[in-house]
């Protein structure tokens, strides 16, 4: 694991432009590596699981991306608390902050796990998935609901890291996740012949990696933003100012899967065949 101050940058010294490029490289990176999830699952189940298992797990994709820019806009309100407190150098307020953002994800996965694993089948119901695809899709998407908390403290917890200028670690974090993504969608799928399912665990595992990373540093480091289990909490001051800024910033991220859910609903109402072309 990448370890030194090196990965973290100091925005308050030296050219902006260079400072905003190296900021910013990483954080779009880990953003196009967080939707590339469900497109590997995608090819490894139409290369070797079929057209129906295709076909489900394509469909659940808009939905996915919907989550996932969601959850990325959400963390944008911990990052930004996090990094005022950190700028007025009040590390009192930024171990605060920090604590009540882990909770918060924590709680907020939990929470979108149980709603999730309702309200999969009535989704897909709603697209207009048609009866040969749609239990496959929902098996999918409740094996993916059920890393929710996973995904939901790495996200937050990534955004902690960027908070103090760093946004390489969570890419490096991300890519090795990835790859463990695609080397267990091969081996659920092919070797254990275990279809949407084996791409859907898959999934999860890699989720469950990316957040051990996070959090293993987290607890670990020695600057203000350490977590120590004893002190997580929500502290009503910082969650509402999480959620002021996260709320409409994830609203805001998810306006152009929302086109993405209804094209994918008119490609469902013309069945299996059309949605695996």
């Amino acid at each position: 694991m990448p370890k030194g101050k090196h990965f973290e940058l100091d925005m308050t010294n030296g050219a902006i432009l260079p400072q905003l490029i190296r900021f910013s490289l990483p954080l779009i990176a880990t953003s196009v590596l967080q939707l590339l999830y469900n497109a590997a699952d995608v090819a490894v189940v139409g290369r070797f699981a079929g057209s129906e298992a295709l076909a489900a797990v394509g469909s659940t994709g808009s939905l996915i991306n919907l989550l996932t820019n969601l959850f990325i806009g959400l963390s944008l309100g911990g990052n930004v608390v996090i990094a005022h407190a950190h700028g007025a150098g009040d590390h009192k307020a930024v171990s605060r902050a920090v604590h009540t953002t882990i909770t918060l994800s924590v709680v907020s996965g939990v929470l979108v796990m149980i709603l999730g694993l309702i309200a999969s089948r009535p989704m897909l119901h709603l697209m207009g998935s048609p009866d040969d695809v749609i239990d496959l899709a929902a098996l999918y998407m409740r094996i993916f609901f059920l890393g929710m908390p996973f995904n939901m403290l790495y996200n937050f917890g990534a955004g902690i890291l960027r908070a103090m200028g760093d946004t390489r670690r969570p890419l490096f974090y991300l890519s090795i996740s990835g790859l463990v993504n695609v080397l267990l969608n091969l081996v659920l799928v092919i070797g254990c012949h275990m279809g949407v399912a084996g791409v859907a665990i898959a999934t999860v595992a890699s989720q469950v990696l990316s957040s051990v990373f996070v959090m293993l540093y987290l607890l670990r480091t020695e600057e203000c933003i350490r977590v120590d289990l004893k002190k997580l909490t929500l502290d009503k001051k910082y969650v509402k100012e999480i959620l002021r800024i996260g709320l409409p910033a994830g609203i805001q991220s998810t306006v152009f899967n929302i086109s993405n859910v209804t094209i994918q609903s008119t490609v469902n109402a013309q069945g299996s065949i059309v949605m695996a072309g």
